[in-house]
């Protein structure tokens, strides 16, 4: 399986910051470039932020880690994908999730009904409209008659998904190409790839192997208590060693738990700001670069 392993910008960066970021990664054959939702702040939106880095760069992949379908058009997503992919071929990895980190920004992604069952219809008409040069459909949220949003790209996009919820592991299982988790130890990373993979079973489908990923951030000297929080909040009982790694040594090892747990995807991110991110960059590359194959 392949292992690859990309990058998303340190916390608190502001959109100014983003060329240079691309242009580093780029130059050091860096994998891939995720690019977080977050409303309520400096970072740069991840749509309008994958255009941006797409023109700026020829190689490197951009990622949305994750942005939020519900509460945006299933048809408008689609236009922006397939253009994307039209203007940056092989380059596009659009990963999606149910509701903001952030409680308040909720507000900013208004859907028609309750939030699982709009996303869940969502994916399914976006997967058709990335499959089909016209679609028709009639939902209980969405209806689009003879809909096309080509040129449509050779091989079709592979949307990813995020939670670790059970009815989040459905989803992925049903409706999407691979799974980009966050604040889960090993363990329960290897528990929700099984459980994923049952699930697409059991609705004829098959998730590829490598399409199993999730999201790390590495803390330089001790893990931050905004973290901790967030890990009670999310993961309630997990240890934060086993999912924050505290320096370089610490990532790659838990890197390869990961890998032995069959997650072969990473974004990995520090988890503070940075006094320079260049040399963040170059530590990334020394340090975890060596571990793709």
């Amino acid at each position: 399986m392949k292992v690859r392993i990309g990058i998303a910008p340190p916390p608190g960066d502001t959109p100014d910051r983003l060329a240079g970021l691309a242009e580093r990664a780029e130059a050091l054959g860096i994998d891939s470039l995720w690019l977080s939702e977050i409303v309520h702040g400096r970072s740069v939106e991840p749509i309008v932020g994958m255009a941006y880095t797409l023109a700026a760069t020829r190689r490197l992949k951009v990622g949305t880690g994750v942005a939020i379908l519900p509460g945006r058009h299933p048809v408008r997503v689609a236009k922006q994908l397939t253009s994307l992919a039209a203007l940056a071929p092989k380059r596009v990895l659009p990963a999606f999730g149910l509701t903001p980190a952030r409680p308040a920004e909720r507000e900013a992604f208004p859907v028609p009904g309750p939030r699982g069952a709009v996303f869940d219809e969502s994916l399914e008409l976006l997967r058709l409209l990335l499959r089909q040069e016209k679609v028709t459909f009639h939902g209980d949220f969405f209806t689009v008659e003879n809909a096309g949003v080509g040129p449509l790209p050779a091989k079709p996009l592979d949307i990813w998904v995020g939670g670790s919820g059970e009815r989040a592991l459905h989803r992925a299982g049903r409706l999407a190409d691979g799974w980009l988790a966050s604040f889960l130890t090993p363990d329960q990373a290897a528990a929700g790839r099984t459980a994923i993979a049952a699930h697409a079973a059991e609705a004829g489908r098959e998730i590829e192997a490598d399409h199993y990923g999730t999201s790390l951030a590495v803390a330089a000297t001790e893990i931050p208590a905004t973290t901790i929080d967030a890990i009670a909040r999310r993961n309630p009982g997990a240890d934060p060693a086993e999912i924050v790694p505290v320096g370089w040594a610490a990532a790659r090892d838990l890197i390869g738990r990961f890998v032995e747990a069959g997650i072969t995807k990473f974004v990995v991110r520090p988890a503070t700001p940075v006094s320079s991110t260049e040399r963040w960059l170059d530590e990334f590359a020394d340090h975890l670069m060596p571990l793709q194959n």
